[in-house]
């Protein structure tokens, strides 16, 4: 049973605060930044009041939760970007519901998004997940794959290949946790050299998005420093 809800205006707005100072420091339009709402593990109701707030864009990791929630909300004009790793067994109810998929990674699932995707629903925005470093448990793919990978997922004709993503592993300062956030800046330049149209990074969460957003970061995703604690 999800918490009852512990959003709060003030929370929300101190973290589009650090969104903004961030961008500015950069040189860049705060506005280029979205705030990604991550609401896992936080009621319906949470999500309503972020709304009321201003919020638009929400963040799920767990199908289950998130159909239910998304239904519950479905009188509200929301994004929802599914931000999970992608299990075959979950690729229809995921295409059928979500605007976004942050975390494709294999050619089969990005296959199986792209034939499962309503006529109705317009295409899909994806982003192939990297994994920049090795870690254990961790989605995505290495650098060196994606270029093959985007060939692919940029030809499939219900999906729209807009970027990459990344989840580092923690760093202690803010010019560590820059590194591989340019890393993933780089290789999204690189396909754009090759042809492609990307424009969207998505990287940087509570902990790191000033280092996301001095690297280019257009999406950062935030959870606990908007919704509070889970339970």
């Amino acid at each position: 049973m999800l918490t009852a809800p512990q959003f709060s205006a003030e929370r929300l707005g101190s973290v589009l605060a650090r969104i903004d100072a961030a961008a500015r420091r950069a040189g860049r339009d705060p506005a280029s930044v979205t705030l990604l709402a991550v609401s896992k593990q936080h009621p319906a109701e949470a999500v309503r009041a972020a709304v009321a707030a201003g919020q638009r864009h929400f963040g799920e990791n767990y199908l289950q939760e998130a159909l239910a929630k998304i239904e519950s909300l479905r009188d509200l004009p929301l994004d929802w970007h599914f931000i999970g790793q992608l299990q075959a067994n979950k690729t229809r109810d995921i295409a059928q519901t979500f605007q976004w998929v942050h975390t494709v990674d294999r050619a089969r699932t990005a296959q199986r998004l792209s034939a499962q995707r309503p006529h109705f629903a317009g295409p899909l925005d994806v982003l192939l997940q990297v994994r920049l470093a090795d870690e254990d448990g961790k989605g995505g793919i290495v650098a060196a794959q994606v270029p093959a990978l985007a060939e692919i997922v940029a030809g499939l004709p219900r999906l729209r290949l807009r970027g990459l993503m990344c989840i580092p592993p923690p760093q202690p300062d803010q010019a560590r946790q820059q590194e591989p956030f340019r890393q993933l800046r780089e290789l999204l330049l690189e396909l754009n050299r090759r042809g492609h149209s990307l424009d969207t990074l998505s990287m940087g969460m509570s902990a790191d998005l000033e280092a996301a957003i001095a690297e280019g970061a257009t999406i950062v995703r935030v959870g606990t420093a908007v919704f509070g604690p889970r339970d």
